[in-house]
């Protein structure tokens, strides 16, 4: 669920420093194939983990060692699936905190007048209408859902050669759900928005009668009898499942075992993750809206990449129940779609307790497209929009020369590559300078605000270890040689090296994200709304403290923007080119995502961005 490698290298610092020694000695044992620790394995774990230990120590440390080691087989020997949550339960608000339960009618905006000139012949040419012109469609009978549906199963048999965004189409139940919408309709029976909506769910989701593969070699086959919370409340509503979408491999980045999921704006780029096939789908018009899920960037990416409307909501909002675990204190489900209503009105059909996800807090989301945005006090964080200024640097030592050509060709390719970095970000820097402009021509007056300065990237290590708990099986089996990518800061590695972070740190960690916690509340205490660049800290501090955030397309690179070189990595920091888009995030209160929302919603609507489409996916 999130995208380390492009949108932020967040465990940097996250090493083998501190090792537990346990942890290490288990390791030793298993790889020489030894039941018990000796003397001599404690001597070599204690050298990795910069422990100092005399050899009296040794002696008297073998008994218990040899006793947690036990402790660790009978656990493994459990095989406890990734559905088995922690006992321990990461809630987001703190003491004195209180959320409104009051529940009030959704108020979306007036019904449009889409079919005011009558309903083209071919439908596909109203692909990228949104959720709420789809449903004022659908509840006149101006259009069917069996003719939406077929619509949308032909553009995603159609584009994925291209986009590769999906992984199980669910025809046969797509087709049946939309017959029976329809003819419910007909007979008076109207669910509401989403009634006859065709939507696109990240495949981490479970359903029933088809796989579950998490994109990952190894789960191809992999099917969990029963349907996500989500998915339930989703068919409660109306709405009509066509596929499973892509996610990078165990929610990590956009490749999966089935290829590398494409940006509809600039196919020769991913569409970053974990959300790729979601976001993917979304912006080339082959879904009303998907379901794509966030534990560090994966819906703030990919809706960026793509040019998107993402809401990340609070944690403890939506309910986890079927998706698959990656970090029990961190991960969320969220809507991806076209426009922020679309996201308010997806969320009003899937929030709240389900009785079975333990994090989820009874609060109301009371969505009124009306309310007076204008009395909504908005801050900005005034040091991300601010150019960093250069620190001095203190002289390198010359650089050796390079040992083969190869090696010289590799330095010069990642000189260019820092140099395209850093064009690429004083290029988008002025999208920040013209959002700025554009909300105080909308008279918001905007207060600056920061974000207490507390090592959250060091935080992120609950995040590995947790990561690391849930495929823990993977690790230790071997299996995850079967994941397509095998990268330094891929899954595999990242799993083996969590290994060796301490109980002991995690629970620091832990502590260190209630300081956070306590810390950013303060910050949030004088605004219903923040303003931020996507990529910046904030993504990370949000992530941890579990705070909402709306991400929205915020422009497009022009001609003069920095070009990839030939051979070029264009995922390396978000380099599109010319033509794609930039985004810009809001950031909300605990649990206030309906003023959230309608903020944003505000500068959508002033902007208008969201009304751009991927040319080559149009069809006039």
């Amino acid at each position: 669920m999130l995208d380390r490698r492009r949108f932020l290298n967040v465990c940097a610092g996250v090493g083998v420093g501190g090792t537990l020694l346990p942890g290490v000695l288990w390791a030793h044992a298993q790889a020489e194939g030894k039941k018990k620790i000796s003397k001599e394995l404690i001597e070599n774990a204690a050298a990795v983990a910069d422990v100092p230990i005399s050899d009296a120590q040794k002696e008297m440390m073998l008994a218990g060692l040899n006793d947690q080691i036990e402790g660790y087989g009978a656990i493994y020997a459990l095989h406890m699936p990734n559905s088995v949550d922690m006992a321990l339960v990461f809630d987001p608000l703190l003491p004195g905190m209180k959320v409104n339960t009051a529940k009030q009618p959704m108020r979306m905006s007036a019904a449009p007048n889409v079919a005011s000139n009558g309903i083209p012949k071919n439908l596909e040419t109203l692909a990228f209408a949104n959720v709420r012109e789809w449903s004022e469609l659908l509840r006149t009978r101006k259009v069917s859902s069996a003719a939406l549906t077929d619509m949308y199963l032909e553009r995603l048999k159609r584009y994925n050669p291209t986009l590769k965004f999906v992984v199980t189409l669910t025809e046969e139940r797509a087709r049946a759900q939309a017959k029976e919408m329809d003819r419910e309709i007909a007979a008076g029976k109207y669910r509401g928005p989403l009634h006859g909506l065709p939507w696109g769910a990240k495949d981490l989701l479970s359903v029933k009668g088809y796989p579950t593969t998490w994109g990952a070699g190894g789960f191809e086959k992999q099917t969990l009898e029963e349907d996500a919370t989500v998915v339930q409340r989703l068919d409660a509503a109306g709405a009509v499942l066509l596929a499973k979408l892509t996610l990078g491999a165990l929610a990590m980045g956009d490749e999966w075992y089935g290829g590398k999921t494409r940006n509809p704006w600039n196919p020769a780029q991913g569409s970053s993750g974990s959300s790729a096939g979601p976001a993917s789908a979304t912006a080339a018009g082959c879904v009303a809206f998907s379901i794509g899920s966030e534990t560090l960037g994966s819906i703030a990416s990919p809706s960026t990449r793509c040019g998107c409307t993402g809401l990340r909501p609070t944690f403890g909002l939506i309910p986890r129940t079927g998706a698959m675990a990656l970090s029990w204190s961190m991960d969320k489900l969220g809507p991806i779609c076209r426009e922020v209503e679309d996201c308010a009105i997806v969320l009003n059909a899937i929030y709240g307790p389900d009785g079975k996800d333990r994090t989820v807090n009874e609060a109301a989301f009371n969505w009124n497209a009306d309310v007076d945005w204008k009395k909504f006090r908005v801050g900005y964080l005034k040091a991300d929009f601010e150019p960093q200024k250069e620190q001095p640097q203190p002289a390198a030592a010359p650089e050796k020369p390079a040992a083969t050509p190869e090696e010289q060709k590799k330095r010069d390719e990642q000189k260019k590559l820092r140099e395209l970095q850093q064009q690429q970000r004083a290029y988008t820097r002025k999208y920040n300078d013209a959002a700025l402009a554009k909300l105080r021509e909308m008279d918001v007056d905007l207060i600056p605000v920061e974000m207490p300065k507390l090592p959250y990237d060091a935080m992120v290590a609950m995040l590995s270890a947790e990561a690391a708990a849930a495929f823990d099986d993977l690790t230790r089996s071997g299996r995850d040689k079967l994941l397509t990518a095998q990268k330094d800061d891929d899954w595999p590695n990242q799993f083996r090296t969590a290994r060796f972070i301490p109980a002991v740190e995690y629970v620091q960690a832990a502590r260190a994200r209630m300081l956070a916690m306590q810390a950013v509340a303060k910050a949030f205490d004088n605004f219903d709304v923040i303003v931020a660049p996507t990529n910046s800290q904030q993504l990370v501090v949000t992530n941890l403290t579990g705070h909402p955030a709306v991400i929205l397309p915020n422009g497009f690179r022009g001609d003069d923007a920095p070009r990839v070189p030939p051979g070029g990595d264009v995922d390396e920091d978000n380099i599109g080119g010319p033509g794609t888009p930039v985004s810009l995030t809001f950031l909300g209160q605990l649990y206030g995502e309906a003023k959230l929302l309608a903020f944003a919603r505000a500068y959508q609507r002033a902007t208008g961005f969201q009304n751009m489409h991927p040319k080559a996916f149009v069809v006039s």
